[in-house]
């Protein structure tokens, strides 16, 4: 079974979400959180450093991320970890695979014509709604 991982990126102010357009398939033309796989034999922690840095020059020491939840689709046969974090300070996002943007949280991001996932998004927005006074507190 396949892994793969999704970064809600926060701003430090919490009042912004790490978005990108993606510029192939799947889902080429909408948006998107940043994330990718997890190689075989990586932790799943590991694989979303990883991914974060690849993908947006955010590192290790910008962002403490917490496992907020995991999505199994056992007929595509792979799992998606999902991993939310606050940044401790202003950074300057730079990638490369999808044109990277800071989103407002004023969004309808259950709308699948603009978000991918599904209506997923929407859903892990109001999880860390519904937590973020646990996970988000630093």
């Amino acid at each position: 079974m396949q892994g793969y991982n999704v970064l809600m990126i926060y701003s430090k102010a919490m009042d912004r979400l790490l978005m990108c357009k993606r510029l192939k398939n799947p889902y080429i033309g909408l948006r998107n959180l940043v994330g990718g796989k997890i190689e075989d034999g990586e932790a799943g922690i590991d694989a979303a450093y990883r991914e974060l840095f690849e993908e947006t020059c955010i590192s290790k020491e910008d962002v403490t991320l917490y496992h907020l939840m995991d999505f199994k689709y056992y007929l595509q046969k792979c799992y998606v970890e999902v991993y939310v974090g606050k940044l401790k300070h202003d950074v300057i996002i730079s990638g490369e695979e999808n044109e990277l943007y800071w989103s407002d949280l004023n969004q309808d991001f259950f709308d699948m014509s603009l978000y991918a996932g599904e209506g997923n998004i929407g859903h892990m927005i109001e999880q860390v709604n519904m937590s973020k006074d646990l996970i988000l507190i630093d």
